[in-house]
């Protein structure tokens, strides 16, 4: 598929389906050990860029959090080769300060999921990756970057927590995040971005807030309705940042992103089955042969 490959990828979160302006495009059904991706993967141009994107959710939002198939989706820009991969996600606001229509580029995140396989070492082969700084802060730079360029009002940092849905928080939920520093929630980031560093990418995500979560009394309830009026006006920011992001995510990283796997496999090579190594090929190939 290297003719038809992206270093630069994108996940499409709640309202983003497509990405305008590509050109010279191709619709890639890849298939993988974990499955099939959300959608098929749309490989074009943007900006004189080869770049690949992803709905997360499925085009017509299929899927719903717990049930995207993330190893899939990460496996799949991994084969088409992706190193630098962009996620776009709707998230609620826990601060006051993070008001709705902001820009979040977070730099931690806090798992409360409870349902989702988060690694592609299952059976046969075990790898600690680091995870201390679970978003790329290179990547991050350039996504905060083209949010004040194009006159967003940016955030830069904050604690994501991402919950399990499809539900939203209760209000004592809600309250518990922000006494442990919370910034935002979301449903989706996870385990996308621990699969992202397993496999050696950049991630970075542009978290647009559509509503500040039910821990602000004074505010209406959180709605369907609500979320999805804001969300469209994310998505129109999200399409004019990408075409700045994407030509900017080329440079060369120093971040160490790109081996992260380096000195994380624990397990023997010589006690990997010839069916593993095949199977995780694109993601330890350059270690284990």
């Amino acid at each position: 598929m290297a003719d038809q490959g992206a270093t630069i990828g994108v996940i499409g979160g709640s309202g983003l389906y497509d990405m305008e302006g590509m050109t010279h495009v191709d619709y890639i059904d890849v298939d993988t050990p974990f499955g099939r991706p959300s959608d098929s993967v749309v490989v074009g141009t943007l900006e004189g860029v080869r770049v690949a994107f992803l709905p997360r959710h499925g085009r017509g939002h299929r899927i719903n959090p717990t049930g995207i198939p993330a190893r899939a989706n990460i496996y799949a820009m991994k084969v088409l080769g992706v190193r630098r991969l962009v996620s776009v996600s709707a998230v609620g606001s826990l601060k006051e300060e993070f008001a709705p229509l902001d820009l979040v580029v977070p730099d931690q995140i806090i798992d409360r999921t409870r349902q989702r396989v988060n690694t592609f070492f299952d059976e046969g082969i075990v790898a600690h990756v680091g995870f201390a700084e679970p978003f790329c802060p290179e990547a991050s730079q350039v996504i905060e970057g083209a949010g004040r360029e194009v006159g967003v009002n940016t955030h830069m940092g904050g604690t994501m927590v991402v919950m399990e849905g499809p539900a939203f928080s209760t209000r004592a939920e809600s309250h518990m995040y922000r006494s442990w520093g919370a910034g935002i929630i979301g449903m989706t980031a996870l385990p996308e971005a621990k699969l992202a560093r397993e496999a050696e990418m950049c991630y970075a995500t542009m978290a647009w807030i559509t509503d500040y979560d039910c821990w602000h009394e004074s505010e209406e309830t959180v709605t369907v309705e609500m979320v999805v009026q804001n969300l469209l006006h994310n998505v129109a920011h999200s399409k004019e940042m990408l075409r700045l992001v994407i030509p900017r995510m080329g440079a060369a990283h120093s971040c160490g992103c790109n081996a992260a796997l380096k000195d994380a496999i624990i397990t023997d090579p010589r006690g990997i089955s010839e069916e593993t190594k095949h199977k995780l090929s694109p993601i330890v190939g350059r270690y284990i042969s």
